[in-house]
């Protein structure tokens, strides 16, 4: 592959990629994409070296190769994990070894740009280090308590209204469809001595008038208000019936989040803030890979576009 590539290290369907991916490809940029999970050792072939500028070699999918040391930039999408193929001991051992060889290479690029380092995004993912960085920066942040004390959840509870949300939004079925579990109004009577089973989230709920997306590209912010339905506590929960408008983002708080992408070292995120009636952004989560396109058109927002230049003008572009 000629010139100084771009990795696109996602899942087979990524529409969202795609999006970044066209836009490169308009500009004559050079594209790899793969999936680390699926795609390695077969039909992806890493041949890696390490020498006194660091890991140099090639990353081949297919009938296309990458120089690893002429990579601008990796954008770190939503690669599938590093799965066992199989139950055994020798899968779960290849599974391992793949993650810490083709990940640690991918991990480890000199003057490479990423958007963002997947070391620094699995640090973000963690809601109690994002609270902890947000009230840290001055956002303001609801009173939140994560415990397994049945107990101890009543209490709070009972002091103020209150949402319990998963502290991780992953996969769940209910009766063999997918399904989503959204930040919800929880009752002192409704906890019961399940809560001692895991760890939950319990959050004062915030009297919001709307919702904000904040998109952060590099340091460009890009925002959108999201008005759902009166009485819909989380908006994921009725796309179909909400409102986009772009909306400026206040300088403190455009500072704030900015320091708390530096913090994680983090060149991307996709902020949630609920609006009160007296104009005050209360923080709820930071996404380090959250999705976005779908408020390009909706609210008008160049997101594509602003990606895109991040990656065209990465680190080696112009060597």
């Amino acid at each position: 592959m000629n010139g100084h590539p771009v990795l696109v290290a996602t899942e087979y369907e990524d529409p969202t990629a795609d999006l970044i991916i066209a836009e490169l490809n308009r500009r004559r940029v050079p594209v790899l994409r793969f999936d680390p999970g699926r795609d390695f050792p077969n039909p992806a072939v890493l041949s890696a070296r390490m020498g006194p500028e660091g890991w140099g070699g090639r990353l081949t999918v297919g009938e296309r190769t990458a120089d690893l040391e002429d990579v601008r930039a990796l954008y770190h999408r939503r690669p599938s994990s590093y799965a066992p193929n199989g139950d055994d001991q020798a899968a779960r051992f290849i599974a391992q070894e793949n993650r810490r060889g083709l990940g640690g290479v991918l991990a480890a690029l000199s003057g490479c740009l990423y958007l963002s380092h997947p070391q620094a995004i699995a640090r973000a993912e963690y809601k109690p280090a994002q609270l902890a960085a947000a009230a840290r920066e001055g956002l303001n942040v609801p009173a939140t308590l994560i415990t397994s004390d049945p107990a101890e959840a009543k209490s709070f509870a009972a002091e103020q209204p209150t949402i319990y949300k998963p502290l991780h939004a992953g996969a769940y079925d209910v009766e063999g469809e997918p399904a989503g579990i959204w930040a919800a109004p929880v009752d002192p009577g409704e906890i019961d001595d399940a809560v001692s089973r895991c760890a939950h989230l319990f959050q004062a709920q915030v009297p919001k008038t709307s919702d904000v997306r904040a998109v952060v590209v590099g340091e460009q912010v890009f925002c959108a208000r999201i008005t759902a339905p009166a009485g819909v506590v989380d908006w994921r929960a009725e796309y179909r019936n909400l409102s986009y408008e772009p909306i400026p983002c206040p300088d403190d708080v455009q500072r704030a989040i900015l320091r708390f992408l530096a913090g994680f070292g983090l060149n991307f995120g996709a902020f949630d803030f609920a609006l009160t009636a007296d104009d005050a952004w209360w923080f709820l989560e930071c996404n380090p890979n959250g999705q976005w396109a779908w408020l390009e058109e909706t609210a008008g927002l160049p997101i594509t576009s602003t990606i895109a230049d991040l990656l065209e003008n990465g680190e080696n572009a112009s060597d």
